[in-house]
């Protein structure tokens, strides 16, 4: 993977980033079978002209992204049996903070989505609980340096 970081994604996260992929690709033919012959007929200086190019320069990009993207992940898998009390990426984990319960699952950063309850293996808290086993209590400083204690209270891989 040229020395690059892995894409770490869930089976599910790959199938969206395919889906995307295709779909763009499918715009993007539409695009040029529809603009070709306008374009064809235009000036640089033409609004339409040059809002068609940033417009197709932003898709292009996005496309190269995806391609990258699929090229270089790796599937999240479940760890062994006799690592499964560990927290992993994939891990769905509940933890008690601050006398309330909070569940989400940890994820690659490409999927994270702390409102949909999936939270980065790079984020301060995914990084902390990596490795971290049912029990134990991660203590988790804030940019404003207010201490918030995560205390694991169950690990669960699907």
């Amino acid at each position: 993977m040229d020395g690059l970081p892995k894409i770490y994604l869930t089976k599910q996260g790959v199938q969206r980033i395919k889906e995307e992929y295709e779909n763009l690709l499918k715009i993007r033919k539409a695009k040029l079978r529809k603009e070709d012959i306008n374009l064809l007929h235009s000036d640089e200086f033409n609004a339409e002209f040059v809002a068609f190019h940033e417009d197709f320069d932003i898709l292009e990009a996005r496309i190269e992204e995806l391609e990258h993207i699929i090229k270089n992940f790796e599937i999240i898998k479940m760890p062994a049996k006799k690592d499964r009390t560990a927290i992993k990426l994939g891990a769905q984990v509940l933890v008690e903070v601050d006398g309330q319960d909070d569940e989400f699952m940890i994820v690659g950063t490409l999927e994270a989505n702390p409102s949909a309850g999936k939270i980065s293996d790079e984020s301060p808290v995914g990084k902390a609980l990596i490795d971290r086993k049912v029990g134990d209590e991660v203590t988790i400083n804030s940019p404003a340096h207010i201490e918030t204690i995560f205390k694991i209270k169950k690990i669960k891989y699907n």
